[in-house]
């Protein structure tokens, strides 16, 4: 990465990613894009979220540059071997820069947004949250039925 203005971070990525993250924000897959309805427009705690952000060598699903939080929501191919090494290797680039990683299967997310929700909110209030920050209302009614987040990879969590 090159430097940037103050915190600030820009990345090198190459027009190939620019291009395949603009077509994966055109594609979403179902599960993207009822978990996006939750968090576009900064509804979780004033936060903004962007969709299929390039940071490196990566294009994330979701990226949140305050909370330095990325959301993964991975399909079946994410767990099988192949795709269970390849999430981990990209879980460790992403937290060796400094971020925290945050999966969900699109099964989660499907069958159980609010559960997902729920468990952004309680990371982002547990780790970002200050006294002085509002609390609005959640975007999504928080439901009775925990989700597992598959993997928490972080420094500092």
């Amino acid at each position: 990465f090159k430097g940037g203005w103050g915190d600030l971070l820009m990345f090198h990525h190459n027009q190939h990613n620019k291009n395949k993250a603009r077509r994966l924000r055109i594609n979403m897959t179902d599960a993207e894009r009822k978990l996006w309805s939750g968090i576009r427009r900064k509804q979780l705690y004033d936060y903004q979220f962007l969709q299929q952000k390039i940071i490196g060598n990566c294009i994330v699903d979701f990226y949140c540059y305050a909370a330095k939080l990325i959301l993964e929501v991975d399909g079946g191919q994410h767990y099988e071997e192949k795709g269970l090494k390849y999430a981990k290797k990209r879980s460790a680039y992403l937290r060796n820069l400094g971020f925290t990683v945050l999966r969900f299967s699109n099964i989660d997310v499907l069958t159980n947004v609010d559960a997902v929700a729920h468990t952004i909110l309680d990371w982002l209030e547990c780790c970002c949250k200050s006294d002085d920050m509002k609390s609005p209302q959640p975007p999504l009614q928080r439901g009775s039925y925990a989700v597992r987040c598959n993997d928490i990879y972080t420094a500092d969590f």
